[in-house]
């Protein structure tokens, strides 16, 4: 302990003496003075050296700046303003270009068409997601890519494929005149059904599925107005008669976005024969539909997507049509029960005619016309439809394209 105190007060005194003094750093010290040069001048050219390199680098830094950027009553601002416009467009096109890349609203108000299905689209929009392997139905296997995190992946190369054959359904049902039917009962899916509906020219159900409306539609459906139209969509009189004896109309098409909540609307399309197209996720059963899309049905943004291309996909076939009866050629022909309707109503007209021949006959060789005339009103046939409805279908009874349609609220 005695000793480290001495070396510790030893140490002290050899860092406080000065640096000229101490012995280990004095042989490193010269005392001599360059050649031609005092001590005195030689400190003072080293302190005017310093001063003076220190204000003329910031006068000059200053002058710069204040050359470089002109005042604003300065004549240089608009040849600053050229130059700066000059630059800028020089360099407008270097670096990456910055895009929006999702819109929510977008997939309902502009969806894609069919043929801009990719499967970087596919994958953005969250379609080859499916469910926990706990809850994975074996029948879907052929559409299930890999596991991952113990959650189902879907192919995209399988969703592609399977959405390209349903959008060209839908597309050939809408330009042969057929009734499709948009279904999506899950909270949100009301505007996706509504807008593909309004696009394929067919009708939309987003609330609960009557049990029966379709094995059972000649008492739920009795009281549902309908009314057909022609080639070009514009209404045919004279079908009042047809209406009162047929029997209501079932939809050609049905397009369900969630099978797993609609299992009894699917059970009574497949007794009526009625085609269906549903998305398929990995716990759902394929063989509940007709053409299967496999695809993740949890999601707005998937089940958007695939609507919206289904929408486009019948408002593709709807404008075919329309060009077709522009050109003189009708794309469907007329059903049994309306080709007899009208050939029935052909053979009235024909009836009618000699009937009002005879009688404006008798009116011509009679003298009393008031007699006659009321005569020819009784005999006037009334019991199919009116007057004017005879005679506009009785011209062209047999040969004149006709669909029927529900009239949409």
């Amino acid at each position: 302990m005695f000793s480290r105190a001495i070396a510790r007060r030893q140490a002290r005194q050899a860092l406080a003496a000065p640096l000229l003094l101490r012995p280990c750093t004095a042989r490193f010290i010269s005392q001599d003075t360059p050649s031609g040069l005092t001590a005195e001048a030689l400190e003072s050219l080293t302190t005017a050296a310093a001063l003076d390199q220190v204000p003329r680098t910031a006068d000059a830094a200053n002058t710069q700046s204040q050359r470089r950027v002109p005042s604003a009553t300065s004549s240089a601002v608009p040849e600053w303003w050229k130059e700066y416009r000059r630059a800028q467009n020089l360099t407008k096109t270097i670096g990456s270009e910055v895009k929006s890349a999702y819109i929510p609203s977008e997939l309902l108000t502009n969806p894609p068409y069919p043929r801009d299905i990719t499967l970087e689209l596919l994958m953005a929009s969250q379609t080859h997601m499916g469910h926990h392997r706990s809850r994975w139905n074996p029948a879907n296997s052929r559409y299930i890519y890999g596991v991952r995190d113990n959650v189902h992946v879907i192919s995209l190369e399988t969703t592609a494929s399977h959405l390209r054959r349903a959008a060209r359904v839908v597309e050939e049902v809408a330009f042969y005149g057929g009734l499709v039917l948009f279904v999506g009962t899950r909270p949100g899916q009301m505007d996706i059904v509504t807008k593909a509906a309004g696009r394929a020219g067919g009708c939309h159900l987003y609330t609960k599925w009557t049990p029966g409306a379709i094995t059972n539609r000649d008492f739920i459906l009795r009281d549902r107005e309908v009314v057909f139209l022609d080639e070009h969509d514009r209404p045919v009189p004279g079908f009042d008669g047809h209406v009162m004896d047929r029997r209501p109309m079932v939809p050609d098409l049905v397009v369900c976005l969630n099978p797993m909540e609609n299992k009894t609307l699917l059970n009574e399309c497949g007794l009526a024969t009625i085609p269906t197209i549903g998305i398929i996720d990995t716990d759902a059963d394929p063989t509940w539909v007709t053409y299967a899309i496999p695809a993740n049905d949890d999601s707005l943004r998937s089940t958007s997507l695939i609507g919206g291309i289904l929408g486009r996909a019948g408002q593709e076939g709807q404008k075919r049509r329309k060009e077709a009866a522009a050109a003189g050629r009708v794309s469907w022909d007329n059903p049994v029960e309306v080709h007899r309707y009208m050939i029935k109503t052909r053979k009235a007209y024909e009836a009618a005619q000699e009937v009002w021949q005879e009688d404006m006959k008798a009116m011509q060789e009679s003298k009393d016309g008031n007699a006659d005339r009321l005569l020819a009103l009784k005999r006037t046939p009334t019991s199919e439809s009116s007057r004017a409805s005879v005679m506009d279908l009785g011209a062209g009874a047999g040969v004149l394209p006709v669909r029927a349609t529900h009239i949409l609220a």
